[in-house]
């Protein structure tokens, strides 16, 4: 049966990722363990405080290991399909309409982080930059209308 590929990372996002996990698994949990073996052995469980914090934070750790887990067998790494063309992992500067230059770096939606300039290649900018080239003009439909820009330089 073959597993659905709904996420794509870049490998960068893909090893993050995988670190995340493993600290998880490596450290976290074990670390949880021998507090919950700790506060089992200061005696009655049903009003010792230290247990229930250490059982609560097992479960937020295993929740996370389960949601890592999940992201990494259902996701893909991006390759670049065509020399020169945008596609997730590509770095693009752009220029609007009034000489303003941008870069960004189109990555999966699970990497996007507006605040470092990597955008989703599902927002309204990543789709519309993708399989364009340097030189290329974009319309960009966003909810605030539409607008064009100028890809300067593709990396």
């Amino acid at each position: 049966m073959k597993k659905e590929n709904n996420l794509i990372l870049t490998a960068e996002g893909y090893l993050k990722l995988e670190e995340e996990l493993n600290e998880l698994k490596l450290v976290r949990r074990p670390q949880i363990i021998q507090a919950i073996k700790d506060a089992r052995a200061q005696g009655d469980l049903s009003e010792n405080a230290d247990y229930d914090a250490a059982r609560n934070e097992q479960a937020q750790i295993e929740a996370k290991i389960k949601e890592l887990e999940y992201r990494l067998e259902h996701s893909e790494i991006a390759t670049n399909a065509e020399k020169g063309a945008i596609c997730v992992g590509s770095t693009v500067t752009v220029k609007d309409d009034d000489g303003d230059e941008d870069t960004y770096t189109l990555v999966g939606s699970i990497e996007a982080d507006s605040f470092n300039n990597k955008i989703s290649n599902e927002s309204p900018l990543g789709m519309a930059l993708i399989g364009h080239k340097e030189g290329d003009d974009v319309n960009v439909e966003s909810p605030n209308g539409t607008y064009s820009l100028r890809i300067v330089k593709v990396c």
